[in-house]
């Protein structure tokens, strides 16, 4: 195979994991395209979500004080949400915020920032192109095709989101089942910088982060989430595609209650909608990663399945940003031996299964079949809140201890105490 290159890389997807490797590449002296097909980088990603950013500020050592950032994320609540009631478990610590563990952001800010960065450091950018189909010759990938216009890279990188199109094209990955995938469906609501603060009770700079299952995807599958940005909030729901679908339900319509449920229309009330959109979310965790190298090409990000759910934390972005790490450190090596095999890339395997990116999956990899567990989006919830209700409904009826009361509560709920048993026991072993 006789090809004249015009680069060393094309990256394809202009997200965390694609703007991430292009800029590690160029840092060590490689030449670098990075094709977004939106207008420009950041036009197409939606809102944005809380980013654990440790692994960035290995990457960049002033991202917290340069990257253009919402709050620092230090206090979470996990919600049992029911259709008239809700159950929170509240978590608040400073030593969430100094280090900063995670902060909100907007990927229409982010993105552009992790682009400029790679173009400052070499990186070829070319937004608003469209990659058709990728090139192979003589079994080996060599270059993309946009139209009528074909360009060469001796290496080329996949980051074009959770459906990788590019790679179901070519036959090397096909489609996911519908129960690796879920829809998620999120709104910004702006409220002013104040109202924020007051709203959530946040300090300067705080963030908080909420998570939740139950009426807020009406029993699918799934959750609600809502972040608070600097004036604004990250507010939707994520839908797994095969419940949804056995519910004959609509993810729109899901988000839409979600938002007018009485625990969480206060948050929002006099808010204003400054953006709307759904987006398909990886949700298969560990058995998505698959396929992920061949002769000339690599995976990385939602494209490689990089995103985990552990019920706690939903992470997608520092997934990414490690996946894109572990296969810039070994693209390099490959350039500079030029051998772009896979066999030689191979090696990006290796990378990501020892680090935290690897590590995680592995360690999560039966949350999405205990997330699969129908009574935790109802009953589970329903009874924590007839607990409660005991609890705290002082009637002027005599009061019970508080296990009798919980006794009284189960012999209520469908759930047999068998069956909590076992959902504990799974949840032990999964998250």
């Amino acid at each position: 195979m006789s090809v004249e290159y015009d680069f060393d890389v094309i990256i394809v997807g202009g997200g965390v994991a694609g703007t991430v490797c292009a800029y590690l590449l160029a840092k060590e002296g490689h030449e670098v395209l990075l094709i977004e097909r939106g207008s420009e980088v950041g036009a197409k990603n939606l809102s944005g979500g809380v980013f654990y950013c440790q692994v960035m500020n290995q990457i960049f050592p002033d991202f917290i004080e340069k990257a253009p950032l919402e709050r620092k994320i230090n206090k979470n609540i996990l919600s049992f949400l029911n259709p008239t009631s809700a159950v929170n478990l509240e978590y608040w610590d400073q030593r969430l915020a100094e280090p900063v563990n995670a902060v909100s952001v907007l990927r229409a800010k982010l993105d552009p920032w992790l682009a400029g960065q790679a173009e400052e450091t070499g990186a070829t950018i070319m937004p608003g192109m469209k990659v058709d189909e990728l090139v192979r010759e003589d079994g080996k990938f060599c270059g993309v095709r946009a139209g009528e216009d074909t360009v060469y890279g001796k290496v080329i990188v996949a980051a074009d989101g959770v459906n990788s199109f590019l790679a179901q094209y070519a036959g090397i990955r096909p489609q996911e089942p519908l129960s690796h995938l879920g829809v998620g469906v999120k709104s910004v609501i702006q409220l002013g910088e104040e109202t924020v603060k007051e709203r959530f009770n946040l300090q300067e700079g705080e963030g908080a982060a909420y998570q939740m299952v139950g009426d807020c995807t009406q029993g699918v599958a799934g959750g609600g989430f809502l972040y608070t940005n600097r004036d604004s909030v990250s507010i939707g729901i994520v839908a797994m595609l095969d419940d949804l679908k056995k519910k004959q339900l609509s993810s729109s319509e899901l988000h839409d209650h979600f938002l007018q449920h009485p625990f969480i229309e206060p948050f929002l009330r006099g808010g204003k909608l400054v953006e709307y959109g759904c987006h398909l979310v990886a949700e298969g965790g560990k058995a998505m990663q698959h396929s992920l190298v061949h002769d000339g090409l690599v995976l990385i990000g939602d494209a490689a399945g990089f995103t985990l759910n552990t019920g706690f934390t939903i992470r997608g972005m520092d997934l990414a940003a490690g996946s894109a790490q572990a296969a810039a450190s070994d693209i390099d090596m490959a350039l500079k031996t030029e051998n772009y095999s896979a066999s030689s890339l191979n090696k990006y395997l290796e990378n990501y299964q020892a680090s935290f990116v690897g590590k995680d999956m592995e360690a999560f990899a039966r949350s999405p079949q205990f997330l699969h567990n129908q009574e935790l989006y109802g009953q589970v919830g329903e009874l924590a809140a007839d607990v409660f209700h005991g609890v705290y409904n002082l009637d002027t009826t005599p009061r019970r201890r508080l296990l009798p009361v919980a006794r009284a509560a189960l012999k209520k709920s469908p759930l047999s105490m068998r069956r909590l048993v076992k959902l504990g026991l799974q949840a032990v072993r999964s998250i």
